[in-house]
Parts: structure tokens; sequence; C-alpha cells
């Protein structure tokens, strides 16, 4: 090989090799794009798989919070036992029992319970329609058999009708017990309607229809009597004996005999009729007179007030109240209908397939029970759990309404009746309504509605609880503590439960506020605890909490060792210690250690300081603090005089001290208050006010205090005291030159004469002298006086103003010099003879009238004395009571004050002889009977000392009789 060919070969390898690492490349790129698509398909796919979910998860939710209406519960006792031998065909309800009749003939009545009360066999074949009475005596069967039985629940009478053709249907008279007649009707697959009604040989029978097809159901109200044959449902009028109206079957409707008509009567003049997906709501109303006449038209007519399609085959239909809400009255008119809702499998629309699969019978969806509006509005929809549901059609179930029951209750009562199980339905109520909250998680709505009932249905305590451990969970602790009043109530193990539970979530602060302190008492150690975590991280919060709680509910002793253990920690002058020591004083008075808590209040400067001394009698404990107690409360004084109040009378501390002598003497405080004689000054003069003798060791300095910040006051002390030396205080006042001070002084030590002169000559007060004159009543005073005023024509006029019993004017005017003016002089003499006069005449006036008042009371005591009064033997004597002439030895005084008393009940009386001595018999002879009794008197009056017994009794204040 050439080594052209080698090199061409060796570059065709090259390019092989390139191009097939190219073609590598693409593939890779190729299968990285690929997967890369797969990547964000299966992406796309996930965002919508998640998407899905959330819309489903929405729609759950959206679902659940929409709350059911009904309740439901399966009815259990002997019932399981009966459907699981047989199955249910057709059902009655009363509001005492349910009767209920199963395709082998057999009936069983039934009570709410689901136990068996009777049972008994009437037919042989599948019983197709059960009827009872207003009583709920009579029961009426329809079979398969081709009979017609009614049967009594309490007596022995029964009535048995063979007619040969399956019967479908039979309705009594609701009055059937009581009527005599024993009606009823019925109807079949022969298609006849008949009305037996019982006569004197046997039951008459009255065709009341025929030739439509079969009869598929009919409804006895009052006197109307419903039925639905193949094309419609008549209503026959008993009293008119005639057929009022025909409703006709909704056209298209499927067959009869698979989707069964519906009849059920509101009230006397309404029908719901309910076949296959048609409601038809159909009001009987009287005629108008108007329109009766020759026509011969029933007095009755029928108006279809209502009538619309559903999505779904209807197995059964009663009222219903509107809005289902569980607040609403249980019995309120029904304004709505409660449907049993059939949701067929196929459309069966091509009956005639040969194809073996589509013959094949489909899977039954579950039935539903709705509550449907007036306009045909689906309110609400339940799926009802019904065992064998998909083996069943449409003519398989059936509604019923417990009439009774729902009067009797107070509540709707439902019945729904599948071939193998019977289901109670009732509107929710209120407490099943706080249930569903509940499960919703809803606990603020359900406490707010059991608020509303009362608490009646419900344990509220327990829904709390589920609501507070739900927010606790969810971090709502403000919630929680908000909501734990009402839902702890008087619990103390739950307040304690949680309240540690909030001490461990470092939530104190939240729950506190809430904290009960008296109903329920909690354990110490949980406030304690609290007042632990104010004391560490709320100290002003600590000293409101120890103000408003009691000392009862905590170790006060503990609390007070952990304050002082932190006070110990930090400085006592700043701010934080100023709280501790006012919590200590807080603590120490509410232990009941005032003396304790003294300290701290006095170094705070409180105002309370003076009513805890006083409260607590600390009198004692403060007699060394007298000095920083007045400051303290001069401080005070001055801070609301700076504020502008008008302060007075005696300060606070002042007066603390000078009512307490006893504990806090007076020789402590003057000696800590030397160092303020302003402070001495007020101590001092509150002292004297109170008591001079209380401060009798202090008067000379109490005389400076008084000369030198009250010099106003200081003449009033020195009139007042006895206690102060006379030469001490009249050098203080020489030294500060208080005249008036002075002359008081002069005049107690005796200098009357340099007092007199201070007055005259420093003070120029004529009247003032002559006061001090007759103060001193000294007769040479005055001639001192009267010798200063010889030069001084003012003293002149001013003595003159003045004359009196102490000068005399003729002395004073004959001093007077020849030639002296004195200005005045004619005026105050003129004052002096006008006086002169008054008083003259004021003398002669008194002596006037005292000698007529004295001559007055003179004739009227010789009067009362001289005049008589009414007596007899019978009158009692006022010191004894008794007669006074109980005897003729008894001897009677009279008395000038008109008293009349036995000489034995006066002083000295036993003495006196009852009869007159034989020496003054001869003095009460005739001529002589005046001088007798005279001298008999006489001898009563020296032997009677104490005179009118009566009136010395008064005098001596006892009462006399």
């Amino acid at each position: 090989m050439s080594g052209n060919d080698f090199e061409s070969s060796v570059a065709n390898h090259r390019r092989e090799e390139e191009e097939e690492e190219e073609e590598e490349e693409e593939e890779e790129e190729k299968e990285e794009k690929e997967e890369k698509e797969e990547k964000e398909e299966e992406a796309e796919e996930e965002q919508e798989e998640e998407e899905e979910e959330e819309e489903e998860e929405e729609e759950e939710e959206e679902e659940e919070e929409e709350e059911p209406a009904l309740k439901y519960e399966r009815l259990g006792g002997a019932v399981i036992g009966l459907l699981e031998k047989d199955t249910a065909s057709a059902i009655a309800v009363s509001g005492k029992f349910l009767v209920v009749g199963t395709h082998s003939g057999i009936v069983h009545v039934l009570d709410y319970l689901g136990n068996c009360v009777h049972s008994y066999l009437p037919h042989s074949a599948s019983i197709n329609d059960i009827c009872i009475d207003s009583t709920s005596d009579f029961v009426g069967t329809a079979s398969a058999d081709g009979r017609v039985v009614i049967h009594s629940l309490s007596t022995t009478e029964s009535y048995v009708f063979d007619l040969r053709r399956q019967m479908r249907t039979v309705a009594l008279d609701p009055q059937f017990a009581k009527s005599g007649t024993r009606a009823f009707v019925c109807g079949g697959m022969e298609g006849t309607f008949v009305l037996h009604e019982k006569g004197w040989l046997g039951h008459k029978e009255t065709l009341l229809h025929t030739g439509e097809g079969p009869i598929w159901t009919s409804k006895w109200r009052a006197n109307l009597i419903a039925w639905a044959n193949d094309l419609g449902v008549k209503i026959y009028d008993r009293d008119a004996q005639v057929r009022i109206t025909y409703v006709d079957r909704p056209p298209d409707s499927p067959r009869a005999d698979l989707f069964k008509c519906n009849l059920y009567w509101q009230d006397d003049t309404t029908l719901l009729i309910a076949w296959a997906d048609c409601i038809k709501v159909a009001r009987i109303r009287a005629r108008p007179r108007a329109t009766a006449g020759p026509s011969s038209l029933p007095p009755l007519y029928v108006e279809v007030t209502a009538a619309f399609q559903l999505d779904c085959m209807i197995s059964g239909i009663v009222p219903h109240p509107t809005p289902p809400s569980p607040t609403a009255s249980p019995l309120q008119a029904p304004k709505s209908f409660l449907v049993l809702a059939y949701i067929a499998p196929d459309k069966f629309s091509n009956e005639a397939t040969v194809d073996r699969a589509e013959q094949a019978r489909k899977a039954a969806n579950r039935p539903e029970l709705r509550i449907i509006s007036r306009s045909g509005e689906e309110l609400s929809s339940d799926e009802l759990s019904l065992s064998g549901f998909h083996q069943f059609g449409c003519n398989d179930y059936a509604l019923a309404e417990a009439e009774g029951l729902s009067e009797a209750s107070g509540q709707r009562c439902y019945v729904v009746l599948s071939p193998r199980s019977i289901v109670l339905v009732r509107p929710r109520d209120k407490k099943d309504h706080v249930d569903w909250l509940v499960q919703q998680k809803r606990y603020e709505e359900a406490l707010e509605v059991l608020e509303a009932m009362d608490g009646e249905g419900a344990d509220a305590n327990e829904i709390g609880q589920q609501y507070v451990e739900h927010l606790f969970e969810e971090g709502e602790f403000a919630k929680v503590a908000h909501l734990a009043p009402k839902v702890f109530g008087q619990t103390a193990k739950l307040w304690e439960t949680w309240i540690f539970r909030f001490a461990h979530e470092h939530r104190l602060d939240t729950i506190i506020p809430y904290v009960p302190i008296d109903t329920p008492r909690l354990s110490r150690l949980v406030y304690e605890i609290i007042l632990a975590h104010f004391l560490k991280h709320d100290p002003p919060a600590f000293l409101r909490t120890i103000k408003e709680w009691p000392t009862s509910i905590y170790d006060t002793s503990a609390v007070i060792v952990a304050v002082q253990d932190k006070l110990d920690q930090i400085s006592s002058t700043g701010s934080q210690g100023s709280l501790l020591m006012e919590c200590l004083a807080e603590l120490y008075i509410s232990n009941r250690q005032p003396g304790k808590a003294l300290p701290f209040v006095l170094r705070l400067r409180r105002p309370n300081v003076f009513d805890l001394i006083r409260e607590n009698n600390l009198f004692t404990d403060v007699q060394d603090q007298a000095l920083l107690l007045v400051e303290f409360d001069q401080g005070l004084v001055e801070k609301r005089r700076a504020e502008g109040e008008v302060v007075q009378g005696m300060s606070t501390a002042i007066a603390l001290l000078v009512d307490h002598t006893h504990s806090i003497p007076v020789s402590r405080v003057v000696q800590q208050l030397e160092v303020r004689p302003y402070f001495l000054y007020l101590y001092l003069d509150a002292l004297f006010d109170k008591d001079p003798q209380l401060g009798s060791d202090f008067t000379d300095l109490q005389v400076k205090l008084y000369a030198e910040y009250q010099p106003s006051r200081l003449i009033d002390f020195l009139r007042a005291s006895n206690y102060y030396s006379l030469e001490k205080a009249y050098a203080i006042c020489q030294e500060r030159d208080l005249v008036p001070e002075m002359v008081l002084l002069l005049g107690r030590m005796g200098n009357n004469k340099k007092a007199l002169y201070l007055i005259i000559d420093r003070m120029s007060d004529v009247n003032r002298a002559i006061d001090f004159a007759k103060e001193q009543n000294d007769d040479d005073l005055w001639e001192d006086l009267l010798r200063y005023s010889e030069t001084r024509p003012a003293f002149i006029r001013g003595l003159l103003e003045n004359v009196g019993a102490e000068i005399d004017p003729i002395r004073l005017i004959r001093r007077i010099k020849n030639g002296l003016e004195i200005p005045g002089l004619r005026d105050a003499l003129i004052k002096i003879l006008q006086d002169f006069n008054l008083q003259t005449s004021l003398l002669e006036g008194c002596q006037t009238i005292l000698h007529s008042d004295c001559t007055e009371l003179a004739r009227r005591l010789q009067r009362n004395q001289t005049s008589g009064f009414f007596g007899s033997a019978a009158t009692p004597c006022l010191i004894c009571s008794l007669p006074l002439h109980d005897s003729s030895q008894s001897l009677t005084l009279l008395f000038l004050c008109r008293h009349v008393v036995h000489a034995s009940c006066a002083s000295g009386g036993d003495e006196l002889p009852r009869q007159p001595d034989a020496a003054l018999l001869g003095i009460g002879s005739p001529g002589r009977g005046v001088g007798g009794k005279i001298a008999f008197a006489a001898t009563v009056r020296a032997r009677i000392d104490q005179g009118c017994p009566v009136c010395h009794r008064k005098n001596e204040g006892e009462r006399t009789s």
C-alpha cells in the first residue's frame, strides 16, 4: 500500500469516526431532549394532579363546610334479624308504631326502638300496601295473593276480602275504628277501584272507577279519596259522591309498574303527587256559588299550583319545613319537600336489545334523600348507606312521615324503608348543629349557639376545652386566655394545668390577667409562680399585684425573702431600688409587720407614712425620726402650695408629735429640732396651744422663737404663760424694741410707772394707758397718769371721754390748768353731764320698777297664804297617799304653801301631841281661842325642823306622788 493510499484511508477512517461521533452526539442530544420533554410532561402531569387534588380538597372542604340538614338512625333491635330472613315490601307509620309488610306476606308491628311488638301472617304472597287508621288500631293490607285483610291490633275483629286478582293498594277511612260503616277502598291489577262499606247484610261495594288500567296507589284524607292508574290521578268527594278532578300522568313517563306513583295528603286540601321524575301540587278548592247551578258541577275543584321535574326518580315524598336549619322551629309550616330520590342506572331506552351484556341488570346507585323547594330547587342532598342498595329498584324503597310521633316529640320524624333496613330520619336540632360545628373545629360558633341554648343538650365545658386546646396548638394564646374564665369556670385543677402550660411556653403574661384569686382559689404554688415571674420581668406589675391580691393566697414570708434578695443585689437609690422598697413596705404591712415597713416608707417619703404610724401605733418607732418627719411633711406642704392649693392649720407631722407626747417625749423632739429653729417654733407653738404646761421647760426658748418668727403672737403667749423668765423675756423684747410686750412684762415685774411711761411716751395711746391703769387698779398709778396728762391736752380729753368709777371727773377737771387749750373740751364736758343725767334717770327708773314688783309679789304671797281651798277627809296625803283623816285622833298639818300632810309624815311630826296640853286648854277657852291656836302653831313650827316635807323633797330633787 502506497503512502497516499494510507493517508487517504486514514483520512477516511477519521472522517468516519467524526461522522460516528457526530451521530452519537446527535443521538445523545435527541435522547436528552426526549428526557427533558418527558420530565416536563411528568412535571406538567404532576402539577395537573396537584391542581386536581387541590381542587378536590377545596371541593371536599366546601362540601364539609355545608352542614347537613338531616340526621339518620338505622333502626336496630329485632329489625335486623327480621329483615335478614325476609325482605320488606311495604310500610305504614303512626305515632305509636311502625307496621312493616314483607314479601312473605308477614306483618310486623315494631316500636321506634326496633322491638317487635306483634307479628301475624295475613297473606301468602308479597304485601303491596299497608294502611293504618287514625286511632292506630286497625291495619289494612293489600297483597299479591289477591286478598285485602283488615286486622285489629287490640281486639279480635278482622276482615278478609278475597278479590282473586293481585291487589296493589288499600286505604282505610281515617275514622275506620269510630265509624260503623268500616269503610275502605282498594284496587289492583284488575283495574277497578271499589269502595267497601259495612251494611246490614254484609259489606256493600261501590265501584268508583274502572277501565283505565291497574290501580297503583290510593290515599284517603277526611272526605277525599285520591288514587292513581296508568292515565293519571283521580280525586273522589265522598260527601258529594262524585269524582271532582283528574290530574293526568306526565307525558313520556316511564313504565308505571317500574316507577310507582306516590300520593301524600299534606293537609285536608293539598295533595302532593310524585310520579317518576315529576312533582305536582294539587290544591282542592270550593267552587264559587255563582258558578254552581244547573251545570251539575261538583262543589269542589282542583288547581295544580306547582309542577316541576327532577333529575331523578322519586320513591317517596313528604312535606318538609324550610329552611332546613337546626335553629328553625321543628314543626313550622312545611315550605319544601323531602324526596327519596332513586337515580336509575340506565334510561331504559333500548329495551328490545338482544345484547346479553346490555340486557343484564345494572347495579343501582345509592338512593338519596333530597330537600326540594317549592320552585324545584335542590336545597340539600344526602346519599343513604343502605345494605344491598345495588340490587334494588325504585319501587323497593318507601318514605313515610310519623305524624303522630312528630306532634308528640315536638320534632318531625321520617322513615325510609328498603328491603333490608329501616332508617329513621329527623331534622338536625341545635345539639346536632353544635356537634357539627365541633367536628368542623368551629368551636367559637358552637359555644355561641350553646350560650343561646342556655347549655341544654351539650357539655359546654367539654367543647370549650376542645376549643382552647385547638387554639393553643395554633398559637392563639390570647384567645385561650380570654376564653379561660368561661371554659375553666370553677374547676381549679383545669386552671392550674393550663397556667403551667402557659408557663412552659413562656406565655404567663397572657393568662395572668384572667387568673382567679377567689372563686376558685388555686394552690399557693400557682400564685407564687406568677409573683416570681413579675418580680423577674415586670417589677411594677409585681407591686400592683401584691396590692390587689389578698395575702392569704401566697406565702408572704417567702415572697419577702425573694424581694429582699433582689434588693440586696442592686442599688437602693435607683428607681428599681425604690420600687422594690415600696414592694417590701406593702408586703410587711400586709403581713402585719408595720414596724418593719416604716423605715422603707420613710426612705421613700410616702404621704401615707403618717396614717401608717397612727393606724399601727408606731409612735415609739419614730421618736428619733422627728426631724425627718417634719422635713418630709414641710416638703409636702410646700409642694401643695406651689400647686396653688391653700394649706391651713397645723401640719401633719407637728400634729402627730404633739398628740402623742406620751410616746414621743418633748425633750427628745426639741433636741432633734434645735438645728431647724423654724420647725422647733412650729412644734412648741402647737404644743402650747394644746397644753401650756407641756412645754413649760422651754418657755424662754419659745419667747425667743416667737420674737423671731411670729412677733404678733408673742404678747398672747406672754399673757397666757407663767413659766418664762420675765427678765430674759424683757431683754429679748427690748432687743427687738417690742413696746407692747415690754409694757406687759414691766407690769408683771411691778414697774408700773415705767410701763405707763412707755405707753404715754412711746405709744402715745391714752386708751391703752387707761386700760393699763384699770388692770393695775392702783391709785398711785392713776395719779401718775393724771400728772403725766396735765401737759398733754389729748390725754386730758381722752380721760374726760373715759371717766367712770375709776376717775372722778371733778378731780380731773380741777387739775386742768388755767389757760390750757384742750381741743374738744366743751364736747367732752357735755358728754360727761349727759352721761350723769342718764345714769340718774336709769337709777330712778330701776327703783320705781323694783318697788312696784316687790309690792305686787307681797300681795300675791299674802293672798295665796290666806286663801282657802277645797278638801275632804278622803283627800290623800301628798307623802304617804293615805287619806288625811284616817282616824279621829290623826293630826293633819296645813302649810302656807298649801300642802296638807299627816303630822307623822313630816320630819319631827311624831313628837307632836295628838291633843293640846292641859296647860293649853285654858288658852283655847272662849275669848282666848286665837292665842291658843297661835301658841300651838308655834309649838308645831318649832318641832317641824324641815318645814313642808313636800317642798323639802322637791328642793332635794325627789319625786313626790
